[in-house]
């Protein structure tokens, strides 16, 4: 019977937990979808690269709210089971309340377990995944993106001007400015004139086909310049201006360990992932997201044992809502502490003694009360 009313708990709260989960990552989901449309009407990606960008970043927003998603449900379930007089059940079935402490604590190591596989594994990849299409996009929706009498920088390095667009397509008076000819020839560029033009598709490749017009180059302060009758012009060449590099966040756990790892043995770092700079400038930043990921959801079974003291009061104490509250505040309070100090964590020592040892030190000095004082 003790088992079975424990298992039901349990039950109730990953039901809850993960209800809310799903419920609150979709509203941000939704929310950050909106904002990638820029992939689309500024950057000219196809609607199948917005698609599986958002659906791949959708791991990373639940990585982020698990912990107060993992509060909230926990927190409301067990004062549901104190106004439904479950708990009371629980403790005249003979289960003492420091057992049932055990099983929430138990049941917070088990969601941590998942929050570093989420956060070392899942999220990452998932993130790397999406930035993949980005990194691959052709541009699909380039050509919708050009708009009469106004400058187009869709392209990284390139400006696009139009002055008309007929009924078939045609452009006239276009002027078209690349940047990118000579990356080391420092105010290098390469500016075309052109009375029309229009844009299609050879094989795989966007051509911009130029007629009746001039080309300007200016190369190391040499100025030359040549008309033509008509040119195609490569878009295939360039990209959008939308990143396709790997962020931290999206950097295998491996990576981030091994650059650690070498920083520690005062070795000169030669580490490079595909994008990560294993360097001293960036070092603050590869040891935050290490602890982000590893030992940030350290805070979960202190979480959880916070949650477990609204079982000291009972509901007909007078106190009982003002206790409940001002340990709702404590426990945010203690959420919004973990972001912060990650913070000054990989910043300087104090800081990182402060995050690793706070968490522990307060559920072993809150568990052992709990325990000399009998309250339970």
């Amino acid at each position: 019977m003790k088992k079975t009313l424990i298992i039901k708990f349990i039950k109730d709260t990953f039901k809850l937990f993960v209800m809310i989960s799903l419920t609150l990552g979709l509203i941000v989901w939704v929310i950050q979808a909106v904002n990638f449309l820029d992939f689309v009407t500024e950057d000219g990606h196809g609607f199948k690269v917005y698609f599986l960008y958002s659906v791949f970043n959708f791991p990373k927003i639940i990585h982020r709210i698990l912990p107060f998603v993992f509060f909230i449900s926990l927190f409301y379930q067990i004062i549901k089971y104190e106004k439904n007089n479950e708990l009371l059940i629980l403790w005249t079935n003979g289960i003492k309340k420091i057992q049932f402490i055990n099983v929430v604590i138990l049941y917070s190591l088990l969601i941590l377990v998942f929050q570093i596989f989420l956060g070392s594994y899942i999220s990452p990849n998932a993130q790397n995944e999406s930035r993949s299409y980005i990194r691959s996009s052709n541009i699909d929706f380039f050509p919708s993106l050009i708009r009469e009498g106004k400058f187009i920088d869709t392209l990284a390095g390139v400006t696009i001007f139009i002055d008309f667009k007929d009924e078939l397509g045609n452009y006239k008076n276009i002027y078209l400015k690349d940047t990118l000819i000579n990356k080391s020839g420092g105010d290098s560029y390469q500016i075309i004139y052109a009375k029309s033009g229009y844009l299609t598709k050879v094989g795989n490749e966007k051509i911009f086909v130029f007629n009746n017009g001039e080309i300007i180059n200016k190369e190391n302060n040499k100025i030359t310049n040549f008309t033509f009758d008509k040119i195609n012009y490569n878009l295939e060449k360039y990209q959008s201006k939308s990143s396709g590099y790997q962020k931290l966040q999206e950097v295998p756990i491996k990576d981030l360990y091994m650059c650690i790892y070498l920083s520690s043995k005062d070795e000169l770092i030669r580490f490079r992932a595909e994008y990560l700079q294993c360097k001293q400038e960036t070092m603050s930043d590869i040891q935050q997201e290490f602890l982000k990921r590893t030992y940030k959801p350290i805070y979960l079974p202190l979480i959880a044992l916070m949650c477990g003291l609204i079982i000291i009061r009972s509901k007909e104490n007078n106190n009982y809502n003002k206790f409940n509250f001002f340990l709702f505040l404590l426990i945010f309070f203690i959420l919004i502490i973990s972001e912060i100090s990650l913070r000054f964590a990989s910043s300087n020592q104090g800081g990182l003694l402060f995050f690793t040892l706070f968490p522990l030190l307060l559920f072993s000095a809150l568990y052992t009360a709990l325990i000399i004082k009998k309250k339970l």
